[in-house]
């Protein structure tokens, strides 16, 4: 039995009536961020951008596989208020916040990969710095149940899982696809990445209908 904010979110879950206006302005934003970084030449953070976007799609895919199996909640439920539910765990809101947040990110990095910060290799000190900051936003988007949790393991009583799967991993793809030395090996990269969020929502989403 689903629990009370899943059905929530599945009462609103790809309904067009939710739509919003401030959706344009957020797609325009997104665009201005990207073109921006295309008119300086930044294909190294624009393919950073996309990888960090890729492996939150992941992530987003098999939550909802998760839910869809147990058919009790996903591990993370957006059952608040929209401009449009996309997944049980993905609004349009938090998709536009993702598709810039790699490219956001990757510029704190420092030019040099092998510099330190407070003695951390400043890939990683950005990684589980920007991990933990994230997962502090979802601490307050949980205490208005914007973005809820209904496993006893996936809470605030168990952050590391949240850092170490929820955000880490899009960090740790971000950066090492930025460092890359050879674009094509860039674009190859992120390429795999999207080609296999593609194959799992043909696969889940069309093909057995758990999305």
């Amino acid at each position: 039995m689903p629990t009370d904010f899943s059905l929530q979110a599945l009462s609103i879950l790809r309904d067009g009536s939710q739509f919003q206006w401030y959706v344009i302005p957020l797609l325009s934003f997104v665009f201005y961020v990207y073109v921006s970084e295309m008119e300086k030449k930044n294909y190294a953070l624009i393919l950073a951008g996309l990888a960090f976007w890729g492996m939150d799609w992941f992530n987003e895919i098999m939550n909802s596989v998760i839910f869809s199996i147990t058919n009790y909640a996903p591990l993370w439920c957006a059952p608040g208020d929209t401009a449009y539910l996309i997944l049980i765990g993905l609004n349009i809101e938090i998709m536009f916040m993702f598709s810039v947040a790699g490219i956001i990110w990757t510029k704190m990095l420092l030019p040099n990969k092998d510099d330190k910060i407070l003695g951390i290799p400043n890939r990683w000190f950005v990684a589980v710095a920007g991990s933990i900051f994230s997962v502090l936003v979802e601490f307050l988007l949980n205490s208005v149940d914007a973005l809820t949790w209904d496993y006893a393991f996936w809470d605030m009583g168990t952050p590391w899982l949240i850092i170490l799967f929820g955000y880490l991993t899009f960090f740790i793809a971000a950066f090492w696809v930025y460092d890359m030395a050879d674009m094509k090996k860039r674009i190859i990269t992120v390429s795999a990445i999207w080609g296999f969020d593609l194959v799992l929502f043909l696969v889940f989403g069309f093909g057995l209908g758990r999305l």
